[in-house]
């Protein structure tokens, strides 16, 4: 196989980094893609950020198992808190993290008050304080996290009276307070935005991160020559997860994401086999 016509990986902790994966067969349709989920240990908000790193080592040794020529971290989560660790350890692999939205959020707001829904664990990384360093200085950023939300949506519930009482309890004070940009900060969120857009309304600006993602992911391939060639790829996409499948399966058709060809994915002494 030519350097070029090799897989991109992609991983998050769960369903969330389908969103990401979405975005980038669009924008890349020629591209092999390689996806998983570690459904096993979602979600990875609540995990210290020890955890989440060694997950993130784990994962990313798998896939590159598996020839891939680019690791796309499609979680908020472990890009803050395993990013720069795995470029330091990996200085030879491309890799593609997922950075908060703040900045287009802060050029384009007029009320100066932009709102950012994460997990904990995205806003006690130091990606995030260094987005609020570079970023944020002219506007009065709003911090969310949002317990419970990515549970939420593994299990489906994208429109349920309980996530939408979840949603406002977070999203109302923020409007009180001025919010016109909302940054989604986690890749499973924007599977509830129609949600989010029907609390918020007309007036606010919501800001989803993949499609940006897409585009460096472009940028990067092509800066090193490494741009799949050829016509737009057929067949289901391959994927693992070290959830049940089933399950996984069930949830990415209820998303309308591609067809996915899940298989378990199991770990063993801190190293994710992929079957």
């Amino acid at each position: 196989m030519s350097t070029t016509q090799r897989p991109i990986g992609l991983f998050d902790s769960g369903i969330g980094g389908l969103s990401v994966l979405n975005a980038i067969q669009q924008a890349l349709p020629s591209e092999r893609l390689l996806y998983v989920g570690d459904n096993a240990h979602i979600p990875y908000g609540d995990r210290t950020l020890r955890e989440i790193r060694s997950f993130s080592a784990g994962i990313t040794r798998a896939l590159l198992g598996k020839g891939c020529k680019m690791i796309v971290i499609a979680c908020n989560t472990a890009s803050a808190a395993g990013l720069k660790v795995l470029r330091e350890a990996y200085p030879h692999t491309l890799f593609v993290g997922m950075e908060p939205a703040l900045k287009p959020a802060a050029e384009r707001s007029r009320s100066k008050v932009v709102g950012v829904i994460a997990t904990t664990a995205t806003f006690q990384g130091e990606l995030f304080a260094s987005v609020m360093e570079r970023f944020a200085r002219d506007v009065e950023v709003l911090e969310r996290p949002c317990p419970g939300l990515v549970k939420a949506i593994e299990a489906g519930e994208l429109e349920s009276a309980s996530t939408e009482t979840m949603l406002r309890g977070w999203l109302e004070p923020m409007l009180a307070q001025g919010m016109d940009q909302l940054v989604l900060a986690c890749t499973h969120y924007p599977f509830v935005r129609p949600l989010i857009e029907r609390i918020c309304g007309p007036m606010v600006q919501i800001i989803d991160p993949a499609p940006a993602v897409a585009k460096q992911v472009e940028r990067l391939l092509e800066q090193h020559g490494l741009l799949a060639t050829g016509p737009p790829l057929a067949g289901p996409i391959s994927g693992w997860t070290s959830g049940d499948t089933e399950t996984f399966k069930l949830l990415s058709e209820k998303l309308g994401t591609p067809q996915i060809d899940v298989r378990k994915a199991f770990w063993v002494n801190g190293e994710l086999s992929l079957a």
